[in-house]
């Protein structure tokens, strides 16, 4: 069950008391991931992947709603695209990094930028880990997710 987030809407996927009891009591038992991906195929993707291990993707399609998503839900982590239409995954980062209510939040750039210097970039904003999207990207979140100790190794 993927929540999406949407600027100009009202989120059904908020978890508050009109949340049935049943789906806050899943989601507290699980962890979530803040999603920030552009592309429609990717972010379904990504979000599959997550479900497949017990994780709730929450997915945002720009910078200033995944913000928005990060600073409410308070997710395990954070995944998240450098190219999006009007704040940059870097950007979005270094933000995340620089606020005390985020600034511990793992932050995990996957992204088609494969460049050593997008990557240092990404980095140096504060990523805390860079995955190029490719053939191995899969198993690299893998590998990532098991290190920041959200899923267990198999």
């Amino acid at each position: 069950m993927a929540y999406h987030v949407h600027l100009h809407t009202s989120a059904p996927h908020t978890t508050s008391l009109n949340t049935p009891l049943v789906e806050r009591y899943q989601m507290s038992l699980n962890p979530s991931i803040v999603v920030i991906e552009d592309s429609p195929t990717q972010a379904r993707a990504i979000a599959a992947y997550l479900e497949g291990y017990g994780i709730i993707p929450i997915v945002a399609q720009d910078g200033p709603p995944g913000m928005m998503a990060v600073l409410q839900h308070k997710p395990a982590a954070v995944i998240l695209d450098v190219n999006l239409p009007t704040m940059n995954g870097f950007q979005i980062a270094r933000r995340l990094k620089r606020h005390a209510d985020t600034s511990q939040i793992p932050v995990i750039m996957l992204t088609s930028l494969d460049d050593t210097a997008d990557m240092c970039t990404g980095l140096d904003n504060g990523a805390d880990y860079y995955i190029p999207k490719g053939p191995h990207a899969s198993e690299e979140l893998y590998k990532t997710l098991c290190g920041f100790g959200l899923i267990a190794w198999h």
